[in-house]
């Protein structure tokens, strides 16, 4: 996190040695790289593996949820934009937020993260179990599970090029898969398809049993869990900075993009799995992007859709396995974590930091192993990690209130001026309180908000401990020294 780039354009003083030797991250990340990501990232398992639970319990009023949760985070990427292109020596949101707000920010945004991709990956690898499951019934799941992290692992070892090619590929099927599934869908519902059931499919399913909100307001207010999960990754963006070439140019377009990407991946999609399969036949417990060409009688597209989806929880895996390991890189910079997990290999690969993540995520391994529902066991880490994404997020909101506050100069200054500025920070940390709330309204949901807790209390221990070693002050000294030049 400390590890201030010198650069600012994607050429030169990035790649070249620290002046203690050490290698630096590289920029090796280019804009379709950084595009992809974004893309990735704003495609997570939550929509594949979570929005049948999701539409089980909303109804059609699904697609306002996604809509609604969408929009405010794009004023949180807004914000965040505007923040790492106001200091370009700023690696990542954990760096804003210690430089704004105070070293302990910076500890425990950084941390929080790294256990944000870490919960994520495990539900990630529980998902992976439950599609492989789709093909290997009554087979023991540890062992795709487990196939899954050692996977994850060998493909970030090499260089952050190579995790930019596998995520790019990963995120191509996605979109791939979703635009078919769109145009499929649209076919269906113009032929006016009749499904093995009687189901007919057109666009009247959306409001012709129970209208949009068959479920009633709190149905509606309880769509918003999973639904929430489905964006989380949705800042890799910023993650990935101190790697990307042309921050000021890239940066902006992958977080301007947001809006349209919500609306062809999140709502068209939805839309046509709901007029193609009524929202009451779709199952609690099943990718119903599966289950909407299964209806149908097309077995042979389920299995395609099955594999897509299968990709992408591979995918948000990657993406996090990649995000942790670069924040924990940082964290040991400015030592607050050991070490050992701040060196790079000859590639310039924080290698000890991913094997360190890759051992947690071993973690869905044992879940599944031990676990009898793969959606119960979804639903619980799904929620802590939408949690403590909401830390993350409301970290970067307050953030950019301070930097209003305190730097006003530079907000001027600014090319890239998020929308609505004050006000929408206000707005968007009100809809967070709004979401704490709705996750008490269900029994498993309010269980993984009562544990959530028990996180930053670990983390309070640490941060007592951490800040009084002298070689974490003399770290923190010359972080704020190379922030200022």
């Amino acid at each position: 996190m400390s590890e201030i780039t010198q650069a600012r354009s994607g050429s030169g003083a990035a790649d070249e040695p620290a002046r203690n030797g050490e290698p630096r991250l590289s920029r090796e990340l280019s804009n379709r790289h950084i595009q992809l990501i974004a893309i990735g990232g704003a495609i997570g398992t939550g929509l594949f593996m979570g929005s049948g639970k999701t539409i089980s319990l909303a109804g059609p009023s699904v697609i306002f949820v996604y809509m609604i949760i969408g929009a405010m985070l794009f004023f949180v990427m807004r914000a965040m934009g505007e923040l790492l292109l106001s200091n370009l020596n700023y690696k990542s949101f954990a760096d804003f937020a210690a430089d704004l707000l105070g070293p302990w920010a910076g500890f425990f945004t950084g941390w929080t993260y790294w256990f944000c991709w870490i919960v994520t990956g495990i539900a990630d690898v529980v998902a992976i179990s439950g599609y492989v499951n789709y093909w290997w019934h009554g087979a023991p799941l540890w062992i795709p599970a487990l196939g899954a992290v050692v996977l994850l692992v060998v493909l970030n070892l090499p260089t952050v090029k190579a995790f930019g090619e596998t995520e790019f590929w990963f995120a191509l099927i996605k979109i791939v898969a979703i635009v078919a599934l769109v145009v499929v869908g649209l076919v269906m519902i113009f032929s006016h398809f009749t499904a093995p059931g009687g189901a007919v499919a057109q666009f009247s399913n959306m409001w012709n049993d129970g209208g949009f909100f068959p479920t009633g307001p709190m149905g509606f207010v309880a769509g918003f869990q999973i639904a929430t999960f489905a964006f989380v990754g949705i800042e890799l963006v910023g993650t990935a900075a101190a790697e990307t070439k042309s921050p000021e140019k890239n940066l902006p377009k992958a977080i301007n993009s947001i809006p349209v990407r919500v609306a062809l991946f999140y709502v068209v999609a939805l839309i046509v799995i709901i007029s193609v399969t009524p929202w009451r036949e779709i199952s609690a417990d099943h990718s119903p992007f599966v289950a909407m060409f299964s209806l149908a009688g097309l077995g042979i597209a389920a299995s395609v859709i099955n594999f897509v989806v299968l990709t992408s929880a591979t995918s948000s895996a990657n993406s996090g396995i990649y995000s942790t390991s670069r924040m924990v890189y940082g964290l040991a910079h400015e030592g607050d974590a050991p070490r050992l997990f701040g060196r790079l290999t000859s590639r310039r690969v924080p290698a000890n930091a991913l094997l360190l993540s890759g051992l947690f995520l071993l973690t869905g391994v044992v879940m599944v192993a031990a676990g009898s529902s793969i959606i119960e066991a979804f639903t619980i880490v799904t929620t802590i990690s939408s949690l403590c994404f909401m830390f993350v997020w409301s970290i970067i909101l307050i953030s950019y209130l301070v930097y209003r506050r305190r730097r006003p100069e530079l907000h001027e200054a600014s090319t890239y001026k998020m929308p609505g500025g004050v006000v929408m920070c206000y707005v968007v940390l009100a809809f967070f309180v709004f979401l704490i709330w709705a996750f008490t309204q269900k029994h498993d949901t309010l269980q993984a908000l009562l544990v959530t807790p028990v996180w930053f209390v670990v983390l309070g221990i640490a941060w007592a401990v951490v800040r009084r070693r002298p070689s974490h002050v003399a770290r923190l000294k010359a972080f704020r020294t190379q922030l200022t030049r």
